[in-house]
């Protein structure tokens, strides 16, 4: 099964285990690849969706693979069990979607060795949820598909320094080592950041605001590190 290059990076951040976890699996193409790649022992898919849980279903028939992935319907953490799996991969939904995930079963959070994440909004958000609780971020990815750039975050279990804000939402191991695509990040940012204050300043409140002020000091700080690059 050939992934496309969002998956692939994702698979490429799940190490040799016992069980993975893939919440959201959606049509559950990248536990079939781990399973029939010999990366996992076997899986557990799960999805909150009906039609995604079925069509997981019969990809994982369609494959033979559903003596080692159990495709299980249910609302995130929920269709796991303590323990039960080695590394949690979700993605493809809001950070804050991902956190409520994380949050709701920390029982079941706890156990797992990687976290592997893929953050389709507010990654600053969850970068600092994860440092806050104890994950370290350990490496990042930046991929390009179909024109979209997307972020992936591999987390263990450890402490670490917390991050300036900005940092939390650059990604600070992306800043570390300079990604190829980190231009295309921080200029991609820099522009939202344009938008919203382009916006605002057709509002007189809006412009005296303080959020107006601290969005102002927050562009010219990635200005800054853009001009490093």
């Amino acid at each position: 099964m050939k992934l496309g290059n969002r998956m692939a990076a994702i698979a490429n951040m799940v190490p040799r285990s016992r069980c993975l976890a893939d919440i959201g699996t959606d049509h559950a193409y990248l536990p079939v690849h781990l399973v029939k790649e010999c990366i996992v022992d076997r899986a557990v898919a799960g999805d909150v969706h009906k039609g995604p849980y079925q069509s997981a279903v019969q990809t994982v028939e369609q494959f033979g693979c559903a003596e080692k992935i159990s495709v299980r319907l249910g609302d995130g953490l929920a269709v796991l069990s303590p323990s039960e799996a080695d590394v949690g991969v979700i993605a493809g939904m809001g950070g804050t979607t991902i956190v409520d995930i994380l949050s709701k079963r920390p029982e079941v959070t706890k156990t797992f060795q990687r976290l592997v994440l893929q953050p389709m909004s507010s990654a600053g958000f969850l970068r600092q949820w994860l440092m806050e609780h104890e994950w370290m971020i350990v490496e990042e990815e930046l991929v390009v598909e179909e024109e979209i750039l997307y972020q992936i975050i591999m987390a263990e279990q450890g402490r670490t320094i917390p991050c300036p804000p900005l940092m939390y939402e650059i990604g600070p191991v992306l800043w570390e080592k300079r990604h190829p695509l980190l231009y295309r990040h921080l200029t991609s940012m820099a522009s939202q950041l344009k938008t919203i204050l382009g916006s605002m300043q057709a509002s007189t409140q809006a412009a005296a605001s303080p959020k107006f002020r601290e969005y102002q000091e927050k562009l010219a700080a990635l200005e800054e590190k853009i001009a490093c690059l």
